[in-house]
């Protein structure tokens, strides 16, 4: 994959503020939610769910695509993230955490609130998203130009962008007009059955890599057969990865697939952004170079190490044994 000498990475996506609240599976159930989904709420219904949390609630800055520019941040790379906040005390907070994560902020300001995520992690780990977009839903087309990803080598867009039709086209546009790669993570199995018929036409035109769970995956292809929906996710695209949990990746490109491993040891406390931080690890790896299965192994261990704690985030060890494992 060329990318023209070029090693910057640009998230692209809702600018949220994550409320991590632990509780146990009847929170879901009266909330009428599936675990491991995504909803959309008023800011009414966020605000009511949380008074309902049982706990001392995380509060931390997120949003998929921020995460994985983070990261990005975090392993020393160069990273930008493109999206809305509002201009109150969470927007400005949100902004000056990118800064210290290394990542360069090119926000938008709304006289919207800054959007929030209620993340309920249930006992088994898994989590489940409640979402209220606040500014980062007024971000327009019209606010996007190619002078958004200049130099930039991946152009990595979350797939809840794909509710905003008019706006993902605005992105993907002005992303190829810089000459730069996209990458498009599906996000969340409902983010895919509510949007098949625009991925179809996206993924087939604009994506270079395409980033996918077995639940995501599943919803996209119809296949349980993890070699034919691996199959089915590369036809149009140069890379395809498909995440299969603690058993790892597999990863098709430059005509083969290539098989990672999981970590293996050790038991997720949470998985709030191990998708994310998987695709820090396997994007930072493919624009220094890297191999597939060197990149796969970078993102297998971000993805494992962000589990150990609440929230997606990984801890300065878990840093420091993620970079001894980076050979360029």
């Amino acid at each position: 994959m060329d990318f023209k000498n070029r090693k910057l990475i640009v998230g692209v996506g809702s600018a949220l503020v994550d409320i991590l609240a632990q509780e146990e599976d009847a929170f879901l159930s009266a909330a009428g939610a599936a675990k491991g989904g995504m909803t959309l709420v008023e800011a009414s219904e966020i605000d009511r769910l949380i008074e309902l949390t049982t706990g001392a609630n995380a509060v931390v800055p997120g949003g998929s695509a921020c995460n994985t520019v983070i990261g990005v941040g975090d392993l020393g790379g160069q990273a930008r993230f493109i999206g809305k906040r509002g201009k109150d005390s969470l927007g400005m907070a949100y902004e000056k955490d990118l800064i210290a994560h290394g990542v360069e902020p090119e926000m938008l300001e709304s006289d919207d609130p800054t959007g929030r995520v209620l993340s309920v992690v249930t006992p088994d780990a898994q989590r489940t998203m409640f979402t209220y977009l606040g500014a980062a839903a007024s971000m327009t087309p019209d606010e996007i130009s190619p002078e958004c990803f200049r130099d930039a080598a991946i152009v990595h867009v979350e797939g809840y962008l794909l509710f905003n039709r008019e706006l993902m086209d605005a992105v993907l546009k002005a992303a190829k007009a810089q000459g730069a790669k996209i990458s498009l993570d599906l996000a969340s199995f409902n983010v895919v059955e509510e949007s098949k018929d625009l991925l179809d036409l996206i993924v087939a035109e604009y994506i270079d890599i395409l980033i996918a769970n077995e639940d995501e995956a599943l919803a996209f292809t119809g296949e349980r057969d993890e070699a034919k929906a691996l199959g089915i996710l590369a036809k149009d695209v140069e890379i395809a990865v498909l995440k299969i949990g603690a058993r790892g990746s597999l990863i098709s490109g430059n005509g083969e697939v290539v098989v990672i491993k999981g970590m293996g040891n050790g038991v997720a406390v949470d998985t709030t952004g191990a998708g994310d931080l998987w695709a820090s690890g396997f994007l930072f790896g493919l624009v220094n170079g890297m191999s597939l299965e060197q990149s796969g192994a970078l993102g297998s261990c971000c993805g494992y190490e962000v589990c150990q704690l609440i929230g997606a985030k990984i801890s300065d060890d878990g840093w420091h044994r993620i970079k001894e494992t980076i050979v360029m």
